[in-house]
Formats: C-alpha cells, sequence, structure tokens
C-alpha cells in the first residue's frame, strides 16, 4: 500500500477566481480576446526544438513519496486508466490561463501573466501536433474571472478530451512582495521564490489518471533539471499551503480549483515559473525555456500513451 501525505490546508489563493480579481487588469494592452470560449483547430506544423544541452527524456523512474498524511493510495492510483491510444485520435485540450479582461498575476515586469500563458499554450500546442497528436485544442475564454472558468470548463467537457491541461504562470502572497522600478514605472516582485508547480485535485472523477499524469509532467520538467517550488509545502505559506503528493517531483493537491475538480477527464495545471520573479520572468520569457517546457510535456504525454507504461507504471 503507498500512502500519500495529506497535510492540513486552507487552499485559496492560486486560484483562478483570485488570481483574476485581486491583479490589474492588463486587458488594453493585450491581443482582443475571442467573443466566447473558443478552441484552435489548426496551428503550423513545426519541429520542437530541442534546447543545447539539455537531456533526453528519461525512461520512468522509481518515486520516492513524501511521509504520510491520513489518506491511502494503492500502486495502481499511478496508472492511467486506459491501456494505449493512438496519437492521432488521442485529444488534449490545452487550456490559457486567464482571459485578456482578467490577466491573473502581473509579472515583475508588469506584463499580464494571460500573456505568458498564451505564448506558452501555443507552443506546447505546436509541438504535439508535430509530434503526431493533430486532435490536440488550444482553449482561449473571454470574460472575467468566476464567468470564464464556467465557460472554460463547458468548453473542455464538450470537447470530450482524453487530457486536460492548464497552463499558468506563478506568482507569490501579497506580504512576500517587494516595489522596484521597472522602466519608469512602479512595480512589485518577490525574488525569493522560483520553479515550476504541478497541481491535481483529488475531486477530479478521474484522479487516479489525474495523478499519473502530473507525475509524468513532473519527472520530464526534473529531468531538464528544472526546479519546483518548494515553499507551497512550507509552514511560512499560511492558509495558501498545498499537501505535497511527492516530494522529489513537485506534483501538489489542491481540490478546490474548478479546472481541476469540474472537467470530466483527467486534468492537470502546470505553473511553468515564476513571473514574479525578477530573474526567472527573463528565463521564462526565452525560447529556450518555452521550448523545454514543450517539449517535456510533449514528452510525457506520449508515456501516458504508451502501453508499456499503462500496464507496468512508473519504473
Amino acid at each position: 500500500m503507498v500512502l500519500l501525505p495529506v497535510e492540513a490546508s486552507d487552499a485559496g489563493w492560486l486560484s483562478d477566481v483570485f488570481k483574476g480579481s485581486s491583479k490589474p487588469d492588463k486587458s488594453a494592452k493585450q491581443a482582443t480576446s475571442p467573443k466566447r470560449a473558443t478552441v484552435a483547430k489548426r496551428a503550423p506544423k513545426v519541429k520542437p526544438a530541442t534546447p543545447a544541452g539539455s537531456a533526453a527524456s528519461p525512461k520512468p523512474r522509481n518515486v520516492r513519496l513524501a511521509a504520510l498524511g491520513p489518506v491511502s493510495l494503492s500502486p495502481s492510483a499511478f496508472q492511467p486508466a486506459g491501456p494505449t491510444c493512438d496519437p492521432a485520435k488521442f485529444r488534449i485540450v490545452v487550456d490559457v490561463g486567464h482571459t485578456a479582461e482578467s490577466g491573473g498575476a502581473n509579472s515583475a515586469r508588469n506584463v499580464a501573466e494571460f500573456l505568458y500563458n498564451h505564448r506558452l499554450a501555443r507552443r506546447i500546442e505546436q509541438t504535439l501536433k508535430a509530434d503526431g497528436f493533430t486532435e490536440t485544442r488550444l482553449l482561449l475564454t473571454e470574460g472575467k474571472a468566476r464567468h470564464s472558468l464556467v465557460k472554460r470548463v463547458a468548453a473542455a467537457n464538450a470537447l470530450q478530451a482524453n487530457l486536460f491541461l492548464s497552463i499558468h504562470h506563478d506568482s507569490v502572497p501579497t506580504k512576500f512582495l517587494e516595489e522596484w522600478e521597472f522602466d519608469g514605472k512602479k512595480s512589485r516582485f518577490s525574488d525569493r521564490f522560483g520553479g515550476y508547480s504541478v497541481f491535481v485535485s483529488r475531486q477530479n472523477p478521474d484522479f487516479r489518471t489525474s495523478l499519473a499524469f502530473a507525475e509524468l509532467v513532473a519527472k520530464e520538467m526534473k529531468a531538464f533539471g528544472l526546479p519546483y517550488a518548494e515553499q507551497y509545502s512550507q509552514p511560512i505559506m499560511g492558509r495558501h499551503r498545498h499537501p505535497l503528493l511527492n516530494k522529489e517531483t513537485g506534483v501538489y493537491s489542491y481540490d478546490e480549483l474548478v479546472v481541476l475538480r469540474k472537467t470530466r477527464m483527467p486534468a492537470v495545471l502546470l505553473e511553468a515559473g515564476s513571473i514574479i520573479n525578477r530573474d526567472e520572468e527573463l528565463v521564462m520569457d526565452s525560447r529556450e525555456r518555452q521550448d523545454i517546457i514543450s517539449t517535456g510535456v510533449t514528452a510525457a504525454v506520449k508515456q501516458f500513451c504508451d502501453r508499456r507504461w499503462a500496464i507496468l507504471g512508473p519504473l
């Protein structure tokens, strides 16, 4: 029996609603959003670039789990439900977190998170399609935070996708922010934290498969040498603390997130990196980092679809 740690957690800060409502609206500087939740059906095929010095995606490895709390899962919880898939028919929805109207967090240089999310999600979509996953759909939603959540979940469910992946970029609670001036304008930053993080909801109708895919994504990020955001497991985060399901890879539980618990397919949210950290924002803005993440996500999807993974689980 494999036990997973479940710590006391009062989730709430990372939700789409909070980010959308608590950050300045940058819609005036953003591209006009679609009139309704839309799905980009076509994108030019491009060959995903492999950044110089990056390692090839590793074979699945043993995973050591954090010490446990009151909830337990069997080893089968880490195995996808389906035995295999045809990449040409396998449909993954790549969700662009937030909207032009509610742009999410602001970066250290006053750029709305939505713009970072859109660019990276688009790159992931292109890489997946170029690798044979031609049914990949890019999901763009319009509107204010809470209303847009309902629309994006409805759109994802209508597509009857096999997987749902929501793309975001991270910030920090207000108490950690400091002031500085960039390009003649006042802004706020926090260089204290950085790294990616992966979230799942135990209220998702297929939590077992969600967790399996989350593990694959996180292990790909780690294989490229990227650190995960460890702060969410620390007491200093207070009510923003989340249960850490795997201390090796940075997979967290965030049960209340609407896009994770209301979707009718396995769902994962990826915080690709921190844009409130001044140095990491520059890295996240680079094509090299975008290629690393899109290549890692594509490798995770390929492993997820592989018959050997479905039968054996992580080795």
